[in-house]
């Protein structure tokens, strides 16, 4: 048992950027525009999803850089909604973080990884789930042994994924260049408006994660300034990226045809050559291999700061007297992701559902800045420019979003919903049990 009260700062702005794009940049920029093509399938339509996934990565996260510099706490979203909202509404963000958001995302992650090198060399039916596991156990004891490893890792993966998307990039302006790109990319069909909002489901998946770097404040060097710069930075990046990787799929492939690949990055490089299928295979590896790093670095931070309210196990709430890092929190994590990992057989059937119950919360931490703002008048270290615009913007799209997927698909939203509710019993057994300082 660990007796050291407090978690190192050794994380600057440049590694905790990279950690909110990092975040970001899993297997959606490859697995999702497919699907936003087929519910937007014009050139127009497909930009215009991913411009708006920018605007709400953007405008989220100078939204939540000021509540960072108000707040400096770990366990970022968390640590906003219990100071805005208490305990309960707190307690069901960690909850459902657990047991779906961020578990189950670790576990699509490594095995989509696992899948990627059975492609590379065949593992069969069996040792796909074996590979994702030991993945797993990889990652979980590098994280384990301290958070400038953990960080360091997760940077230099980001930086290899960056690398190979912008190569994505390069061959879709060379295209463009060449030949005009594919015939037809600039076609014009008809969509509503509901269309919009479920390709959104494929985008906000995409763009999930650079609030990621919120849960590490309490490693963070002067987090008052470095956590706002780095999630905007990581917004303003990811979205860069994004838009612009989107524009080269249409180059080599046009709306059709990304609405047609199940393979959309692999076709459109293999477009120009042979071997894309393998170039793509080793950089989704990369790719799925640093998000879920990332993943099984931050949210652990967040059980570990329930413990330390008291609302949740007190184990979560040790450190490692050597590692100086929450084991117990990773391991816990960690542990459930192998679970879910044997027993799911996908996680793309769960994403709308995981991404209605993420944009709620979401959502709701960004309009704790109102409520923050009547409570302290004092100046932070950092202002949400355009107040309130910015994050009535943000707290709109979201609304909106959320609205349209519960009429298009109530089973997937009433699932998170009632996922969510269980969680009352959870945390009334805590209350009970004296477990929370009332």
């Amino acid at each position: 048992m660990a007796d050291t009260q407090t978690l190192r700062r050794e994380i600057g702005v440049l590694p905790l950027a990279l950690i909110a794009i990092g975040a970001c940049i899993g297997s959606g920029i490859f697995l999702t525009p497919s699907d936003i093509a087929q519910k937007v399938p014009d050139e127009g339509g497909i930009l215009l999803a991913w411009v708006i996934g920018g605007l709400v990565a953007l405008t989220g996260s100078l939204t939540f850089a000021e509540l960072g510099s108000r707040i400096d706490a770990n366990g970022g979203v968390y640590a906003y909604l219990k100071t805005c909202y208490g305990d309960a509404v707190a307690f069901l963000y960690g909850w459902i973080t657990l047991t779906v958001i961020t578990s189950g995302a670790i576990a699509a992650l490594v095995l989509a990884c696992a899948r990627y090198l059975d492609y590379l060399y065949p593992l069969g039916p069996e040792g796909i789930p074996l590979a994702g596991t030991v993945i797993l156990i990889l990652l979980t004891w590098i994280n384990i042994r301290g958070v400038k490893a953990g960080a360091s890792v997760a940077s230099t993966l980001t930086l290899l994924k960056i690398m190979g998307i912008l190569l994505i990039i390069a061959a879709g302006a060379w295209y463009w260049l060449s030949v005009g790109g594919v015939e037809g990319s600039h076609e014009h069909s008809s969509w509503g408006i509901s269309g919009l909002a479920l390709a959104l489901v494929g985008v906000f998946w995409s763009y999930g994660g650079w609030h990621h770097a919120s849960y590490l404040a309490g490693e963070v060097i002067q987090p008052s300034r470095t956590v706002p710069r780095a999630m905007v930075i990581g917004a303003i990046v990811v979205t860069s990226i994004y838009v612009t990787a989107n524009w080269a799929y249409l180059q080599l492939l046009g709306p059709a045809g990304m609405a047609g690949s199940s393979a959309v990055a692999a076709d459109a490089v293999g477009q120009l050559v042979g071997k894309g299928g393998l170039l793509i295979a080793i950089l989704i590896i990369i790719s799925t291999l640093g998000t879920a790093s990332i993943y099984t670095l931050s949210a652990p931070r967040v059980y570990f700061s329930m413990s330390r309210d008291r609302s949740f196990f007190p184990q979560l709430a040790m450190i490692h007297p050597w590692f100086q890092t929450p084991h117990v929190a990773i391991l816990l994590q960690s542990g459930w992701a192998i679970v879910l990992l044997w027993f799911w057989n996908t996680f793309e059937n769960l994403i709308a559902y995981v991404v209605f119950m993420d944009v709620i919360f979401m959502a709701m931490a960004a309009a704790g800045i109102f409520i923050i703002r009547r409570r302290h008048t004092s100046e932070p270290a950092y202002t949400v420019p355009l107040y309130p615009l910015v994050p009535l913007t943000y707290i709109g799209i979201c609304i909106w979003f959320l609205v349209t997927l519960i009429i298009s698909q109530p089973e997937q939203a009433w699932a998170g919903l009632i996922l969510c509710g269980l969680g009352v019993p959870v945390f009334l057994w805590f209350r009970r049990s004296n477990a929370i300082s009332l």
